[in-house]
């Protein structure tokens, strides 16, 4: 399994949840170092599901003190992910609709408003800007671009950003099948990969707002939370997000 004692672990995530907001000062019982991919990262968002086929989840962050105790820093939250559920990272494919389990650190952020006042590194996208996943173009596959162009080529494998309102009002994006090493802009705007993320793990997978509606496999939360979260996020503290196995 992905994380020894699972079960256990998300119980406990259950039982802290009362007294998170009580005493948000006070260290937590719950330990989230204990979950697999974890590492140095200080700032974790664990991600938890009563099924691997459900679309609602909770979502809870932790912070870990200077001592090694750890902190709630965001309690239990409502949340939506993939309509069909979750999944092992390593068994996720394109268009499924499921949310890959594991831990994945966040690498940059985006959205649709202005920098909410994050640290970490934040581009606020416009009308031409998009995600494109398009098999057939490798080297594009799986990035952010901001060229002035249609697209058209890529048919259904390119989000429009802007089309998406405020879903995307705040975004974090989790390294999940991303490219790996350089990536460079061309002579006409397009961004591309030197060593490509594969072409059938699909991509673009999020922590953003949520609409209430199930999603293709990010993370959707409230924009309040949400809100919340981004301003907390500090790169110096390795954020992750983990998605536990039910």
């Amino acid at each position: 399994m992905l994380f020894a004692g699972a079960a256990i672990a998300i119980a406990s995530l259950v039982a802290v949840v009362g007294g998170a907001s009580a005493a948000p000062a006070a260290p937590t019982a719950f330990d989230p170092s204990s979950l697999a991919g974890v590492g140095d990262s200080s700032q974790v968002i664990v991600v938890t599901a009563k099924n691997s086929r459900t679309s609602y989840a909770t979502v809870r962050a932790y912070e870990r003190r200077a001592d090694g105790t750890w902190r709630s820093v965001l309690g239990a939250t409502p949340a939506r992910i993939g309509y069909s559920g979750m999944v092992p990272a390593s068994d996720r494919r394109q268009g499924t609709g499921k949310t890959p389990i594991g831990a994945f650190p966040i690498v940059t952020t985006f959205g649709r408003l202005a920098n909410p006042g994050t640290e970490m590194p934040y581009v606020k996208f416009d009308r031409n800007d998009a995600w494109t996943y398009n098999p057939r173009s490798p080297s594009t596959y799986n990035l952010f671009q901001t060229a002035n162009r249609s697209w058209r080529s890529f048919g259904s494998y390119v989000e429009w950003l802007w089309r998406y309102g405020s879903q995307y009002n705040y975004v974090a994006v989790m390294d999940y099948n991303l490219p790996k090493g350089e990536v460079r802009t061309g002579a006409d705007g397009i961004r591309r990969a030197a060593n490509p993320a594969n072409t059938t793990k699909g991509g673009g997978i999020f922590l953003h707002v949520s609409n209430g509606k199930p999603t293709a496999g990010c993370i959707a939360i409230p924009q309040a939370q949400m809100a919340k979260v981004m301003r907390w996020l500090d790169p110096a503290k390795k954020p992750i997000v983990v998605v536990a196995r039910p």
